[in-house]
């Protein structure tokens, strides 16, 4: 049967489908007319992903930004307070002519951003494979490289967030003046991300929670416990001291402690930063690539 098809007249926009004639105002084009694109779309699927993991540790205050100030109310007491002046009187140039608790006060901040950079990073990823939903974002219109953005912008953000807190607590228990601004912001900013980066790829090898605990508590914090956080190099000699420099995170926590007290400091600020920044770089490449490669995503 022959049926008449529109041509340049009244009505040839219609088109015929299953449930009758469809107007072209009313096509999925036409919907899509007042889209983004291009690169604006790419910065707004990079946002609604970036939004979405802040807002999913902003919401529960209590469970992201409670504890660890909690935690160094406690160290300040106890290794401040308590400790802080006898240590200090033993020896008054052994920290830069800064007080103890001065003198720890960038450690624990290192402690605090990369705990939390690398927790939020690798529960969120292995909290998605573990329930699934992570395919959602695999299958939306962003690109690996946004993907892995976003999760390591939301991780950093909330490692920097905490260790603003930190500083917060530490100005109840001591002024702070801030001796070298960029080299703090730099520290402070290329840490958290450099271990937001790391946290991905614990979140894509990790086979159970358990897993994300050991590295984090294990692996993590004893590595800046032995990092130069309660005492400087110069206290260490021989042997120990050679196998103390091995250890990154000294280079993280004399970075930190340059920009405050720059007379405790025992290594070279720029080749630390500049170290990090290349690693860091490496590591988020790493992240796209086991991305792609659907390393720990799909079976």
């Amino acid at each position: 049967m022959n049926r008449d098809r529109p041509t340049d007249g009244e009505g040839a926009d219609d088109r015929l489908t299953d449930g009758g004639t469809v107007s072209a105002t009313d096509s999925p084009a036409a919907d899509q007319r007042g889209a983004p694109t291009g690169l604006r779309a790419r910065l707004v699927g990079l946002w609604t992903l970036l939004h979405r993991e802040i807002l999913r540790y902003v919401r529960r205050p209590r469970n992201t930004f409670l504890p660890p100030m909690i935690t160094n109310v406690l160290y300040f007491t106890v290794f401040g307070v308590v400790l802080g002046e006898r240590i200090s009187g033993s020896d008054p140039n052994a920290f830069g002519g800064a007080g103890y608790i001065l003198f720890i006060l960038p450690g624990l901040v290192v402690l605090g951003m990369i705990s939390n950079a690398f927790e939020n990073a690798s529960f969120s990823i292995f909290h998605g494979r573990w329930n699934e939903y992570i395919h959602e974002v695999l299958t939306s219109p962003l690109s690996h490289t946004e993907m892995v953005l976003a999760y390591v912008a939301a991780s950093s953000l909330r490692g920097i967030v905490v260790g603003c807190i930190i500083w917060g607590v530490g100005l109840v228990f001591t002024p702070v003046t801030v001796a070298n601004p960029f080299y703090l912001a730099a520290f402070m900013l290329v840490i958290p991300t450099l271990f937001a980066a790391f946290g991905v790829i614990g979140g894509l090898s990790a086979a159970d929670f358990d897993y994300l605990t050991v590295m984090n508590q294990f692996i993590i914090r004893p590595l800046v416990f032995f990092g130069a956080v309660f005492y400087p190099l110069s206290a260490l000699s021989g042997v120990w001291r050679d196998v103390t420099l091995l250890n990154p995170m000294v280079y993280m926590v004399n970075g930190v402690r340059y920009g405050v007290i720059p007379e405790a400091t025992d290594l070279s600020p720029d080749l630390s930063l500049a170290v990090l920044s290349g690693l860091t770089v490496v590591v988020i490449a790493l992240d796209i690539a086991l991305v792609k490669r659907g390393y720990g995503l799909v079976d």
